[in-house]
């Protein structure tokens, strides 16, 4: 079985107002053990528009498994107000489908438009008091039964799960009661969060079964239970003081027809198997005890086959142990002063005193006057439950608060009635590796080089790579090999990038022609409903709040400008046009040009600001050599030795850096532009089909979280920091090897309550997730 990664990304929060930014931490691990996985080099972050548009992409750079970044949110970036898609994943497990894609949905607001708006706006999920009892036509609310074993048997007691929503797939509360085909009631049942519940029926040979449900605002409605098997097998599951009980029933007619049958139970945890017994069968009832010390913490899939091993039933069931694991969260005080200084400790400890490692990241946010946990996804919940069943989980986060007594109870009717099984490591998948895709260590540019107007490859040909950024350049070779292919791997370089690809045969000569490999795969389908925000009651007096806070100090949330019209011509910079805006110096080819020693004697001596540097020449500005261009194409340092003076028809410098433009990127060192006699026009005098140029966009540069610093006022980056709703972040909490660490920052102008949230991992694979809050008062 190949190895799949799982992915979550921690982000700030989950409600942003535009012009704010989103900060997020990635955490990739190994799917069988949730150890931090150094698989992938590259991960892919996208946020994607209710109308399906990826709106802002970043190739985030992972190390060990882990890595940071964040996305602007604003206008100027066609980021509208409305429900988005953050999505991440990596190119390795675009092999195991959609399912190992992380998904989170976030919500961008206007504020000041929202604002309006939410005082007239109702809650739209509110139920409808109007509704008539006993309307059957027309039923808003929906039902569904789930036998714990997968299906009913005759004679055979079962436990039935059940789920009811509404039609936007909320959870409503319900009570109901069950009637045989004889109009006889059976039983009761009653919801107990979010809408599920659980109950029990023997279903008797030759009769059929239906519900009467009455919702809590009085609707009622009826439903026909499933139907049951006259044969078959059945498992379950409970927990009888303390002890792991698995049973298998069946009844009396299968019994007889399969006598002392042999049936195989398994039972895996993240698609590994950890236990495998053979049980015969000679009554219709059999128990048996799962061995604590085998079974691992999380979701296990028990499944019962029979002796020609088809699958006859199966249960999803969550065990929790208590981990050798202490990580607190605590603050120097519960109350603070506006702008005052907040020291935070972080400890990651065995039970017995002992540092643990572990990677975390940390949040600290303005609730914004909303008290209430949404519960919505966090680390914990995500690896340990939402990553292993179908569908969406409303609240995800309540069944991992210790603080919910009845929250593992409420967690087993989850995988009742949303329990995964058909999950894809259940079928083992096998790779093709001619057809899979690769994990990526780093940015790849691949080809190959053949003849031109012919598909004969070139071997032993010369490919160059120049690569010219804004923060890296860096020029690399290679060699083309028996079928005239080359490969630049693990490339690392950030931001907007030009790429050169040059190949020449073995004379030096430009030769050939390149044909490039997609650089990126295509991009994953995307599905994802397009809806509206729902302005509920906590929404809006979040946007109540935060309106005040910005209002009452006369500011704009942050990056938000009115709107500028921008009148003019296109004015577009031509590929080899390199002096757009730039001072430089042009030196045309004269009686003297071939009278000097060299091109580095005649540069250092005919161009001002040059001087010589080692075997080349540098600008008098910087220590390094500039970009060299010969014709329109950049060239290798050592290349330009091997010019003829006699071949030289102008030359044109400039040490100007923020003026030099080459396919519309600045040249970091200056720029020296050579162009020979026989250069004309805005085309390159040599074979272009043997050079490539190309504009990449490289690895997301992250920033760095700006904190408030009373003492070292900066007035341009505090103006919105002393309200903004994110007061704090730091995506590397790393403790030492004690498992400590200590942090400080400064709290925001307004009064409020703050939100301290960590989420991580440990180094033994376990995810942590710690909340406090305190106060901010004068």
């Amino acid at each position: 079985m190949p190895d799949i990664e799982k992915i979550y990304l921690h982000t700030d929060r989950n409600v942003y107002f535009t012009g704010e930014d989103l900060w997020y931490k990635a955490y990739v691990v190994r799917a069988s053990n949730n150890l931090l996985f150094d698989l992938s080099g590259i991960l892919y972050v996208e946020l994607i528009s209710s109308n399906s548009d990826i709106i802002i992409r970043n190739k985030t750079s992972l190390e060990m498994g882990l890595g940071h970044g964040d996305f602007q949110l604003q206008d100027s970036l066609d980021v509208k107000p409305g429900k988005y898609q953050l999505r991440a994943y990596t190119n390795w497990n675009r092999n195991f489908g959609d399912d190992f894609v992380f998904k989170k949905d976030i919500e961008i607001i206007d504020l000041f438009e929202s604002h309006d708006k939410s005082q007239s706006v109702q809650n739209n999920v509110t139920e409808s008091k109007s509704l008539k009892k006993r309307n059957f036509t027309n039923n808003p609310y929906k039902i569904a039964f789930f036998p714990e074993s997968g299906s009913l048997l005759e004679n055979v007691a079962s436990v039935i799960g059940f789920k009811a929503v509404d039609l936007n797939g909320k959870p409503i509360a319900i009570t109901g009661t069950i009637y045989d085909s004889d109009n006889e009631l059976v039983s009761t049942f009653e919801s107990v969060h979010d809408g599920m519940g659980k109950t029990q029926l023997l279903p008797i040979e030759g009769k059929s079964y239906y519900a009467k449900i009455k919702t809590k605002n009085g609707f009622e409605f009826q439903q026909d239970l499933p139907k049951a098997s006259q044969s078959g097998y059945a498992l379950s599951y409970r927990n009888f003081k303390g002890r792991n009980i698995v049973t298998i029933n069946t009844n009396q007619q299968t019994l007889v027809q399969n006598p002392n049958a042999t049936l195989i139970v398994i039972c895996k945890s993240r698609g590994v198997s950890y236990l495998e017994t053979t049980q015969t069968l000679t009554e219709t009832s059999l128990s048996f005890e799962l061995p604590k010390d085998k079974i691992p913490d999380g979701i296990s899939q028990i499944t019962l086959f029979d002796n020609v091993n088809k699958p006859q039933s199966e249960r999803l069931v969550y065990f929790e142990k208590e981990p050798d694991l202490e990580v607190q969260l605590s603050i120097d005080k519960t109350s603070y002063q506006p702008e005052e200084k907040v020291t935070l400790n972080v400890s990651s400890k065995s039970k017995s005193g002992e540092g643990k490692s572990a990677s975390f990241s940390l949040s600290v946010t303005d609730t914004n006057g909303v008290e209430e946990d949404n519960y919505d996804s966090n680390i914990c919940s995500y690896f340990l439950m939402e990553s292993d069943i179908r569908g969406k989980v409303y609240h995800p986060a309540y069944y991992f608060d210790s603080n919910n007594l009845k929250r593992l109870e409420h967690l087993d009717n989850l995988l009742l009635t949303q329990g995964w099984r058909d999950f894809v490591w259940k079928i083992s998948p096998k790779i093709d590796d001619k057809n899979s895709y690769k994990a990526e260590k780093g940015i790849t540019i691949s080809g190959r080089v053949k003849q031109l107007f012919a598909d004969k490859p070139l071997v032993n040909n010369n490919v160059t790579l120049a690569l010219m950024g804004e923060k890296n350049n860096g020029i690399f070779s290679a060699v083309t090999d028996s079928i005239g292919r080359f490969q630049f791997e693990k490339l690392m370089f950030s931001g907007k990038t030009n790429m050169q690809l040059n190949a020449r045969n073995e004379k030096g000569k430009f030769a050939g022609e390149i044909v490039l490999d997609p650089i990126e795969q295509a991009r994953l389908p995307i599905f994802f409903k397009n809806e509206s925000i729902n302005f509920t009651e906590t929404t809006q007096i979040a946007i109540e709040n935060v309106f005040k806070k910005y209002t009452g100090l006369n500011l704009k949330p942050e990056g938000v400008l009115s709107e500028v019209a921008i009148v003019g011509k296109e004015n577009r910079v031509q590929p080899f046009d390199f002096w757009v805006g730039a001072r430089g110096f042009t030196y045309n080819r004269g009686a003297d040009t071939d009278s000097y020693l060299n091109i580095f004697d005649l540069l250092s001596k005919k161009i001002p600001d040059v001087t010589p540097f080692k075997n080349f020449v540098r600008f008098l500005n910087y220590k390094e050599p500039p970009l060299f261009t010969l014709d329109g194409q950049i060239v290798l340092l050592n290349e330009i030795s091997n010019i003829s003076l006699s071949d030289i028809g102008s030359i044109w410098a400039t040490a100007d850096i923020k003026g030099v433009k080459w396919y519309g990127e600045e040249s970091p060192y200056g720029l020296i532009a050579i162009w020979t006699k026989s250069f004309s026009g805005n085309q390159p005098s040599k074979n272009q089909f043997s050079s490539i140029s190309k504009r990449m966009e490289g690895f997301y540069a992250a920033r760095v979280f700006y904190s408030l610093d009373p003492e070292k006022l900066n007035p341009e980056l505090d103006k919105n920091t002393v309200v903004r709703n994110t007061i704090y972040w730091n995506p590397y909490v790393h403790p030492d090897k004690t498992g400590n660490m200590s942090m400080n920052y400064f709290n925001s102008s307004v009064e409020t309550k703050v939100k301290v949230a960590l989420e991580g991992i440990t180094g033994s694979g376990i995810p942590v997730v710690r909340n406090t809050y305190y106060s901010i008062k004068k």
